[in-house]
Parts: C-alpha cells; structure tokens; sequence
C-alpha cells in the first residue's frame, strides 16, 4: 500500500491493539485475572469510517514499482 500510495488496511490503533496483546497476556496470567484490551481510540473506533478495501478495487497488485 505505502509504495503505491494507497492507504494502509491498519492504523496506528490496530496495531497499539495488536501489540498489547502479550503483554496483557502475560500480566493476565502472572494476576490470575482477567484484562481487557485498553481503547486506544477512546470511543472514535465507534464512529471512524474503515478504509479497508476488502475487493481490491484500488489495489490488488503488490508488484514492485520499477
């Protein structure tokens, strides 16, 4: 996507999402207890458009450009 100039199929906050997860985990497992993944949007992922473009109108190739 960033070498054609298309948009990214993640944000920022997927992937702060994503990469809570182990250590969630591990804090989970050391407390015996049971964490929720923290919103990092506060609230925006409610109301935010996805720019997901799951038919690959804008894309669907991932050839280098030469």
């Amino acid at each position: 996507c960033l070498r054609h100039g298309f948009p990214l199929d993640q944000s920022v906050y997927d992937a702060a999402a994503w990469s809570s997860i182990v250590p969630l985990s591990e804090q989970s497992v050391k407390n015996r207890a049971v964490l929720n993944v923290p919103d990092f949007t506060k609230g925006k992922w409610k109301t935010n458009p996805r720019n997901m473009d799951i038919e690959l109108k804008q894309a669907g190739n991932t050839q280098l450009k030469k």
